[in-house]
């Protein structure tokens, strides 16, 4: 995914406008006011955006938006869980200034969602304790309080005004005040499991990318000329336009009246045609040309809130919902004039008020705009039995969503909520809540941090969250929010405990989104400092920092005695094979798995339960297109290409040479022993490049570094590219008569060393300090010094020469190494020309490990030059260091309001788990994009079914057996895990299970293996078989693997092939074979 691109087209000033009274105030935000801190504004310009901080969520929102959102002051009013939420996003999003507002104090009930606030705030304004919290999250963002009631000249001053905790009426008239004045105003609210969105951004407001996708773009086959001229694209890909889009044209060859035209409508026709109405008028079409999607602006429109009451429209939150948000609409209303005329709220499961509720929702149902035909009466109790509740997730999914439609009135990036929008999450209540409703008392509790939880579950099921053991693998984003909620909700806060793990250390680009680190814990170890921030927003959680990679290497650390204690493992993990191998932990210990990601304004959750759905490695998404091996060489059409061969390159020429010469170095025998034996012609090449990493381009001086990057400038940019017109000259035909240079293949020129261009300086200086550094040669930062340096290098003209190979495609190349071999005497030649260890006494050389976001170390100044020039060669458009970063790096563009609402979900389900649902119908699996914005959810994927015999089976099934058999034993007797023979002796236990299997399964196991170890095969030679027969199986995986079992392996797993009566093969469980004590 590569960046977002900045639009084209110039909009309104998000500055308030001229027709708005100047009313002076003292609590008027001193908009020009220096922050202690830096600020945008430091350098007198709030363009310059701190990349190193931002940098994630600029791949998200692009620089344009960004600079928007810096110009734009916000208030959030009512500073309870919902509104923290929300200020906690928009703050680390990058804003102009955040004010807070509250008129209130901090109150017990605050206490299992206000993150900010603790027990000895009791009694203290709710904004005046925060704002110092919310200050440390973004030294750019001034945060200010204000204590006193809401006035609109006091609006006046902001782009966007939320409210999270006014009555209707307050919502009302500030909500008409704002549509008037042109202000954005967002209405956000939450009830127990019940909230709501209410977004009104004006008249006429300009949306500029309405879904944050990389623009497409086709190469171009034909084009005809006609009255609505149809666009054929070339058939290696999909142009992946949809009818209604945008495009503009590029190298088009002939009718060149489509280059750079005005953006033209199309109509899609196939997956490789599309019109683009009429062309009759321009010129012939002769070749080539790119089709590129443009994003035009969209104009929405909206009524204000009073408008809006009566006459609503609805984003689904859920599609299998979709007549709630209708009754949810007028019972929210209903709920304000409840509380006008009780000042408080329903009661926690009080069937008095419930009843006082319904009367009074038919009453105003009967003469309301937006009446509903049909209420659910369900719903509807349950609304009163839970709305005065208040829980961290719930906050944590609305206060996401609602501080990306702040970040959307900013900046006009991404489609609003239109404009309102309701979700629940009442399938966190136990299994039919009416008719098993436990008394009264039981939601009932007084001045303790749980009580607004209570109030919903139930004093029951808060001690049970106290005593659960989590796993939360990952402390970054994801891991961060998730600890955050955890400790908010209480889990692990009497007698359980959460354990969390990541051996990563704090980098400033994690300040953005990872909100429990601040500048001070940069290079600290981001397990320790979750830990510590989590523990202090309640003191009676109990976590338990680790520092640990999950994988192989540490199941000495997460054995069977660990995941046994465990309730359940929540994954925070940034890539596919730490998901997949914890995802095979979970199946194998059956432990419930909550898994889920973002990517940038995309978000999803899985919930994974033991017996009853499928597991995260069941499916998988489809592996990304790789790019062909001769298209990155000699064919590149794209800036990805030249990204990748400029990645390929730092690893060929700064990583894998330096490796070579380590292994050499600390052991030549075994080195060379290891290389002759590798396949084709890489024995000759790595040899090879050995020989140049410590003879041949071995520098001595830092002016042989500058002198080595100078000549391989010359043989990539100009020598290269030379041999290749030399055997594809530009005009050459293809046996069909068509040029050969056409379609993907892009005719490239050769680039001439020029030291007056900063380009072709900027490769030498970044190439010949990054050869220095890893020689342990001191370096030159001077560049006009490395410019001299380089200026002064002799360089030999090049000829290019007849005979030489270029392969075309991936098949010629393919084919050409399956025939290559390695000369034995050319081997020998190199082995020879290597110095003596003697000669290399005090050599030094380390390879570079790429790091794309330490902006000192030069590696992505090569990469970017590398590319560039590259680029230059083949007339791609080049792209800055920020793009390049994105592709180059394979960075994942995040952003935390996504982050808030994901981990929101995943903590929902966690209170099914926690429940003990066994009705796979009340968890959810989702998938969201706020960008959209866009909500999907449904229930799991049951486990795949499969059966030997008369037996069904999926994979949390197994066959267990429990204490030590030979391994004749083991092939005759083994039985199902519902069967334990663990008493007796070995001899009646074999015995026994001997019968249970030749009754119940009558399988013949014809292969055995533990791991990657074969045990038992029926081809294996006979005298083998004998041998192993008599063997203990623990022995028997002992004596193959050449490895003692560790003292910490409990069990040892066996995979089986069998055939059944029949002889026919049968697929069958794994076996989990428990080990004697």
């Amino acid at each position: 995914m590569s960046s977002l691109p900045e639009t084209i087209w110039s909009h309104e000033s998000k500055s308030p406008s001229p027709k708005r009274r100047k009313i002076q105030s003292e609590t008027k935000l001193d908009s020009d006011r220096a922050h202690p801190l830096t600020t945008m504004e430091a350098n007198g310009s709030v363009h310059e955006i701190d990349e190193g901080l931002y940098s994630r969520q600029l791949y998200v929102l692009g620089h344009e938006a960004m600079k928007k959102m810096a110009s734009s002051n916000i208030l959030i009013s009512g500073l309870r869980g919902l509104g923290v939420e929300i200020a906690k996003n928009v703050v680390l999003g990058g804003v102009k200034s955040v004010t807070i507002h509250d008129t209130g104090n901090v109150e017990w009930s605050d206490l299992s969602s206000q993150f900010f606030v603790s027990e000895h705030d009791v009694g203290k304004n709710r904004a005046e304790v925060s704002e110092s919290h919310l200050s440390e999250l973004n030294p750019y963002v001034p945060v200010k309080s204000h204590t006193a009631s809401l006035t609109e000249s006091f609006l006046e001053q902001f782009q966007v005004v939320v409210l999270t905790e006014s009555s209707v009426e307050e919502q009302v008239r500030l909500g008409e005040y704002c549509h008037t004045m042109g202000i954005k105003f967002i209405m956000a609210e939450t009830k127990g499991l019940f909230g709501r969105v209410f977004c009104d951004f004006g008249d006429d407001f300009v949306v500029t990318d309405a879904n944050g996708e990389t623009p497409l773009s086709a190469m171009v086959s034909a084009v005809t000329k006609d009255s609505d001229g149809v666009v054929t694209c070339i058939d290696d890909q999909r142009h992946g336009f949809e009818t209604g889009d945008y495009v503009t044209f590029t190298e088009v060859k002939g009718m060149t009246e489509l280059n750079n035209c005005q953006p033209r409508q199309i109509r899609v026709l196939g997956p490789y045609t599309f019109s683009i109405g009429d062309t009759s008028a321009l010129s012939e079409y002769v070749r080539g040309g790119i089709a590129h999607q443009v994003k035009m602006p969209q104009t929405t429109h909206f009524k204000s809130m009073k408008a809006s009451m009566a006459s609503p429209d609805f984003v689904i939150s859920d599609f299998a919902k979709m007549e709630r948000p209708g009754v949810l609409h007028v019972a929210f209303e209903v709920l304000d004039r409840f509380r006008q005329s009780h000042q408080r709220l329903p009661r926690p499961w009080n069937e008095e008020d419930t009843n006082e509720f319904l009367r009074l929702f038919k009453e105003v149902n009967e003469g309301h705009p937006a009446r509903v035909e049909e209420a659910d009466e369900k719903l509807l109790k349950l609304f009163s039995f839970v709305c005065c509740g208040d829980v961290c997730p719930m906050q944590a999914v609305i206060g996401g969503i609602s501080a990306q439609e702040v970040m959307k009135a900013c900046s006009g990036k991404f489609q609003p909520i239109h404009q309102w929008f309701y979700f629940d999450a009442t399938e966190c209540l136990h299994t039919d809540p009416l008719s098993t409703k436990p008394p009264e008392t039981t939601f009932q509790s007084e001045q303790q941090r749980y009580q607004s939880q209570i109030a919903i579950f139930g004093k029951d099921f808060q001690d049970k969250l106290a005593r659960q053991n989590y796993f939360v693998v990952g402390a970054g984003a994801i891991g961060c929010e998730l600890l955050k909620n955890l400790s908010m909700m209480g889990v692990s806060c009497g007698g359980g405990t959460v354990y969390v793990t990541d051996m990563d250390t704090i980098e400033k680009s994690n300040l953005n989104r990872q909100f429990l680190f601040r500048p001070w814990d940069v290079q600290k170890v981001k397990s320790d400092v979750a830990a510590a921030a989590s523990k202090k927003m309640n003191p009676h959680f109990h976590v338990v920092a680790h520092q640990n990679r999950v994988g192989s290497e540490t199941e000495h650390v997460y054995d069977d005695g660990f995941f046994e204690k465990l309730d359940a493992v929540a994954n925070a993990l940034d890539n596919i094979d730490a998901r997949m191998y914890m995802d095979r932990r979970c199946v194998y210990y059956r432990k419930p798995l909550l898994e889920s990601g973002t990517l940038g304004t995309k978000g999803n959750v899985q919930v994974v339960i033991p017996h009853l759905t499928e597991s995260y490695s069941s499916s998988q998404d489809p592996p990304e297109k790789s790019i062909p091996i001769c298209t990155l060489k000699n064919f590149p059409n794209a800036i990805e290409h030249t990204l990748q061969w400029a990645r390929d390159m730092f690893e060929g020429v700064f990583t894998q040479p330096a490796d070579s010469a380590q292994q050499y170095l600390s052991d030549p025998q075994r080195y060379l022993e290891r290389t002759v034996k590798l396949g084709g012609s890489q024995p000759f090449e790595e040899l090879n490049t050995l020989k140049r990493a410590l003879v041949d381009e071995r520098p001595r001086l830092f002016e042989d570094c500058v002198n080595w990057a100078r000549k391989h400038f010359e043989a990539n940019f100009n020598n290269q590219i030379r041999q290749l017109l030399f055997n594809f000259p530009p005009d050459q035909l293809t046996s069909s008569g068509v040029p050969f240079w056409s379609g993907p293949k892009r005719c490239p020129h050769h680039v001439v060393f020029d030291v007056s261009i900063p380009l072709h300086v900027d490769y030498v200086f970044a190439a010949a300090n990054l050869k220095a550094e890893m020689y342990g040669i001191p370096q030159n930062r001077d560049r006009a010094a490395v410019s001299s340096m380089a200026s002064a290098v002799a360089v030999v003209e090049f000829t290019p020469r007849a005979g030489v190979t270029i392969h075309v495609n991936d098949s010629e190349a393919e084919a050409s190494s399956n025939h290559g071999g390695t000369d034995h005497d050319d081997l020998e030649s190199v082995a020879k020309s290597l110095p003596s260890m003697e000669q290399l006494k005090g050599t030094v050389i380390r390879p570079l490990s790429f790091e794309k976001d330490d902006d000192s170390n030069l590696h992505m100044d090569f990469i970017v030059a590398c590319s560039n020039l590259r680029a230059e060669n083949y007339d791609i458009p080049p792209a800055d260091k920020h793009k390049s970063k994105l592709i180059a790096g394979r960075i994942i563009p995040a952003i935390a309001t996504t982050t808030s609402l994901v981990v929101g979900l995943v903590c929902l389900e966690m209170y099914k788990l926690v429940q003990g649902h066994d009705n796979m119908e009340t968890y959810k699996n989702g998938f969201v994009n706020l960008a959209l914005p866009f909500f999907g959810f449904s229930e799991p994927i049951s486990a795949p079914k499969l059966k030997f015999q008369e037996t069904e089976w999926s994979l949390w099934d197994r066959f267990e057996v429990t204490g030590e058999m030979t391994l004749r034993g083991f092939l005759d007797y083994f039985h199902v895990s519902t069967v334990r023979c663990s008493k007796g002796s070995a001899e009646e236990r074999t015995n026994a299970l001997c019968c249970l299997f030749q009754k119940e399964h009558q399988l013949e196991i014809t292969m055995l293996s533990q791991g990657v170890s074969m045990l038992y095969s029926f081809f294996m030679p006979k005298a083998k078989v004998n041998e192993r027969m008599q063997m203990k199986m623990s022995q028997l995986v002992e004596v193959v693997t050449k490895k003692p079992i560790p003292s910490y392996v409990k069990a040892l797993v066996f995979e089986i092939c069998c055939n059944d009566k029949d002889g026919e093969d049968v697929e069958v469980p794994y076996v989990r074979y428990t080990l004697e004590k």
